[in-house]
């Protein structure tokens, strides 16, 4: 990482240079395409032959986007993660990632939780830590990652927002509203069973970012988007970039709800009309959504199994602009695409 000159560390703290070495270097991978990483003042890549770079930024912040009661290694888990989502998005193979991080206090306990999840994350997807920055302040995660997307005959294999077409179906990965359903626990806005919030917790601090789908998508989806702010909003992405619409089944989109029996209303029954706004408009969901002609079902299906993730249509691209909602009786409704924004 490069020097810095910062605040004294408060005695008992580990100091700046200290601390990069400890936990956040680690040596070369052999035969990585990583040349060369933390130490010196550049970072060196040698990407693939016939391969462009994918670049991708991401900040987290504490109180807008994790409590401070979060486990550590979860937050560096979580770090990453969002970034990798970017490169599954794209269709793209991770290769490394810089770190800038802003600290209260250097305490070596969460340091160490924050580092073995990051880069336990890191090694999972052969993506070597290359460089950054360290600071006194508060808490804050920056994270640039760098990855690789083939050329084929010189035109990029990249996975982009713009090539929707109409009559092409939109598909998501995964599950969608458990992170929703933990935020409104922690909020107290709902109650659920113990184990019902665990396991939504966890897909809200640990999210799994789609990267080998991403990849076996490329040659296949005509547009994708990471899920980070909400279906609606991020397919209307999409939407934008690519000059359509799109009308989504509501019988459909239930079915991405990962917790299946809740939320519920006050009187203990299924709530259908909170459930469908923790689907379309939860975020922090880190899944794909992602279009692709109606011959390229099979291949959609197959590219899921080898993947081993789970892949739902929901709806179909149309020609007239404006996201709409169709629940199987009667015109379909138009629906506004909502996504969070830090600003509003």
């Amino acid at each position: 990482m490069p020097h810095h000159k910062s605040a004294q560390p408060p005695r008992g703290s580990l100091g700046e240079f200290e601390l990069i070495q400890r936990f956040f270097t680690h040596p070369l991978k052999t035969g990585s395409r990583v040349r060369l990483g933390v130490g010196d003042d550049c970072a060196l890549i040698q990407p693939s032959p016939g391969s462009e770079l994918a670049i991708s930024s991401d900040m987290l912040v504490e109180g807008r986007h994790f409590l401070s009661t979060v486990d550590p290694a979860r937050l560096g888990h979580k770090a990453l993660a969002v970034n990798l989502s970017d490169l599954a998005a794209c269709g793209a193979q991770p290769l490394g990632f810089t770190l800038a991080l802003a600290l209260p206090r250097a305490e070596a306990t969460w340091l160490n939780g924050f580092s073995k999840g990051l880069m336990a994350l890191a090694k999972a997807h052969d993506c070597e830590l290359i460089g950054g920055d360290t600071t006194q302040g508060p808490l804050n995660i920056c994270i640039t990652v760098f990855g690789e997307i083939p050329l084929n005959n010189g035109r990029s294999q990249a996975l982009l927002r713009s090539g929707a077409q109409p009559g092409d179906d939109v598909y998501v990965s995964g599950t969608l509203g458990d992170a929703r359903l933990a935020l409104e626990v922690f909020r107290g806005s709902v109650q659920v069973p113990a184990p019902i919030f665990e396991a939504a917790r966890v897909r809200l601090e640990q999210p799994t970012p789609r990267v080998a789908l991403g990849q076996a998508l490329r040659g296949i989806a005509t547009a994708a988007c990471d899920i980070s702010d909400g279906l609606s909003g991020d397919l209307g992405h999409i939407l934008e970039r690519s000059g359509v619409g799109a009308t989504l089944d509501a019988r459909q989109v239930i079915q991405l709800l990962g917790v299946k029996r809740y939320p519920v209303n006050a009187r203990g029954a299924f709530d259908l009309e909170r459930a469908l706004s923790y689907v379309l408009a939860g975020g922090d969901d880190y899944e794909l959504v992602f279009t692709a002609p109606p011959q390229a079902t099979e291949a959609v299906t197959a590219a899921a199994l080898a993947t081993e993730t789970p892949v739902l249509k929901i709806g179909t691209i149309d020609t007239e602009p404006g996201l709409r909602l169709w629940d199987g009786d009667g015109p379909p409704k138009p629906l506004n695409p909502t996504a969070f924004d830090h600003f509003k």
